[in-house]
């Protein structure tokens, strides 16, 4: 299983950055996992081709905007269908950007949380807390990798992380915030460790933030390996 980072910013991108996204392959199957602010540029550098599935964690602009350039791509270049896997949302949200075609004369859609077989994975999604649905998403084949999308902390984390490879999780640490609904650097260190995840990584970084302030708060939670999800970066989970 290969990763690669196509954004790591929430909110908004900061300079040379995008925000969430991710590129996981194996087997030469493609799955996107979020479309955030800038993401499908680095997308189609990848893979020009574009994805094989697309999955999106929740309606956030920051994670489900480019959604509707792939749709573009797709619907103009005659590429065919795609299957999309989201919760409830995020199709209305990316539709109203479109007013001339229905997104789903491009996408299969299935409904987050669930659970298929999808190219050599086994995709499952659990409901997370945030301030709209939102389904963290757990990739399971000849590795394990989890990803919370948005979410404040839940005892779900622990399952979805459980005795993962490759952890990532957001790290928000939004100046104020007490939703309750985001996580913090630390807190994202504690749940990796609950969840006995190998290895962790941070993403979702406010614009702004010390990211190595980042990681040091949630090395003192956790004692595996630590990254700090940056643009273009590369990770092997064999």
């Amino acid at each position: 299983m290969r990763l690669t980072v196509l954004g790591s910013c929430g909110a908004y991108p900061e300079p040379g950055r995008a925000c969430s996204g991710f590129a996981v392959e194996e087997s030469g199957f493609r799955v996107v996992l979020d479309l955030g602010y800038g993401t499908l540029p680095r997308l189609l550098e990848l893979w020009p081709e574009g994805p094989d599935a697309v999955v999106i964690t929740h309606e956030h602009p920051d994670h489900c905007a480019d959604l509707h350039g792939l749709f573009r791509m797709q619907h103009y270049g005659r590429r065919g269908r795609l299957p999309l896997y989201c919760p409830p949302g995020v199709l209305g949200t990316v539709q109203g950007l479109e007013p001339d075609v229905p997104l789903d004369e491009v996408f299969d859609v299935f409904e987050l949380p669930g659970s298929w077989d999808v190219g050599p994975f086994r995709l499952t999604g659990v409901d997370l807390p945030h301030f709209v649905p939102n389904a963290g998403v757990r990739l399971e084949s000849s590795r394990v990798l989890a990803y919370t999308g948005d979410t404040g902390p839940s005892p779900a984390l622990a399952a979805l992380g459980g005795d993962a490879d490759l952890f990532i999780v957001e790290a928000t640490d939004r100046p104020g915030d007490t939703s309750g609904l985001l996580m913090t650097s630390a807190a994202a260190g504690a749940w990796a460790r609950q969840a006995g995840a190998r290895r962790l990584m941070l993403t979702h970084f406010w614009p702004g933030n010390d990211r190595f302030a980042a990681v040091a708060a949630a090395r003192a939670e956790f004692t595996g390996e630590i990254f700090a999800a940056s643009e273009g970066d590369v990770y092997a989970l064999g």
